[in-house]
């Protein structure tokens, strides 16, 4: 889909290169622009102890991509990347405001390059305002500072860590949109233009139906234990072999006689505790002990037959061990195969997007400055 066009990435870490990834999946020429240290992500299982010669957490995000090693304090690596950008269709970046502006590379200094280039930045907390030069990781900008956190936390209980990477990965998705969108627009204009966002922006959109309510009203719900929530039948439910699984009843629909046939208690529907949305929710814990010992009655197998039957929302609560091996996971396209640098086989999380016309075949993730002679060469260097 994107054959031809040549990205630049100063990117370290997940998000920025989570979004050149993509653009590298969908066909995109990708060149990662590393210190001679390398992304700090080639080192993620030293980090933690480990001496892992495998490491997928980088290629997840790296795959199908060429690697040069410019030290950008000294001015033949400068002039290197200038002359790359002179190349180049897109700039991707997660270096913040003043650390470009030092190295010469602001978006106002580029775009005397390359006009018609798309520079793409990416930060913490944004591009102005009184911190937009401090650093963030996704569970301090995205996960915390955007109300997220809280939002996920049982009332009185204590806040809870986000897992490597979620926020980036759905910021990196966010930001190729908008590369996306400014390519397009290049093509019907011939203009470049700068594009920007951040972790605290992308989480507030994540949460945004939660802040619309927020702005609505002034305050928000908390979110409560199992027993306590507003609608009892939007919960968890575990069966007689262990199994958690969520059900989701319908907006504008009565679902709850379908709840009540699905556990084998049809007079339910003729309880008047039980009869509409806020009697159910004033004996809301009442109505958690009844569906918990229906369906705590049944394996996991008699209750998704039970769910499929009355035509319920659910969704099994599974590790990610078992996503992994989910056939539907498989079919869906979640996961793909590459094949490694020793040739082996090499399973990975997939791209989220298929597109029918092009399916380019993803290579491994490049060793640091694999390309850097073929890129300097290319350069007439």
């Amino acid at each position: 889909m994107l054959n031809g066009i040549r990205v630049i990435e100063l990117a370290s870490y997940i998000a920025g290169p989570g979004a050149c990834g993509l653009l590298a999946d969908w066909g995109a020429e990708v060149i990662k622009v590393e210190t001679p240290a390398g992304d700090p992500f080639r080192h993620f299982y030293a980090s933690v102890g480990r001496d892992d010669a495998e490491n997928r957490v980088f290629e997840n995000d790296n795959r199908s991509k060429r690697s040069i090693v410019l030290d950008l304090s000294t001015d033949d690596d400068a002039e290197v990347l200038r002359r790359l950008v002179a190349t180049a269709d897109v700039f991707v970046t997660n270096t913040r405001p003043q650390s470009l502006e030092r190295l010469g590379l602001s978006w106002e200094r580029l775009r005397a390059i390359k006009p018609d280039l798309i520079f793409a930045g990416f930060t913490g907390y944004g591009a102005t305002g009184p911190e937009a030069d401090q650093p963030g990781f996704d569970i301090t900008a995205f996960w915390a500072r955007s109300g997220l956190c809280t939002l996920t936390t049982v009332k009185g209980g204590d806040p809870a860590q986000l897992r490597t990477g979620i926020g980036d990965h759905m910021s990196a998705m966010g930001l190729a949109a908008g590369v996306m969108a400014a390519l397009f627009h290049r093509e019907r204009t011939g203009e470049g233009q700068k594009i920007e966002t951040s972790l605290l922006r992308m989480g507030v959109y994540a949460a945004s139906s939660e802040h619309a309510v927020q702005l609505q009203m002034g305050k928000l719900a908390s979110t409560k234990p199992r027993h306590e929530t507003i609608n009892p039948l939007n919960n968890f439910f575990r069966t007689a072999d262990g199994q958690w699984f969520v059900v989701v009843p319908r907006q504008g629909a009565d679902d709850f006689p379908r709840f009540a046939r699905a556990i084998g208690r049809p007079e339910l529907t003729q309880d008047p505790r039980f009869d509409g949305v806020r009697a159910r929710r004033a004996n809301g814990p009442a109505l958690v002990d009844l569906l918990d010992e229906g369906f705590g009655a049944m394996t996991w197998d008699e209750a998704r037959a039970a769910l499929k039957r009355e035509n319920l929302i659910y969704g099994p609560v599974q590790s990610v061990a078992q996503a992994t091996q989910d056939a539907q996971a498989q079919a869906a396209g979640c996961y793909t195969e590459i094949t490694g640098a020793d040739g082996v086989a090499m399973r990975l999380p997939a791209t989220p997007i298929d597109f029918e016309a092009a399916r380019p075949a993803a290579r491994p993730a490049p060793a640091l400055d694999a390309d850097g002679a073929a890129i300097r060469a290319e350069l007439g260097l």
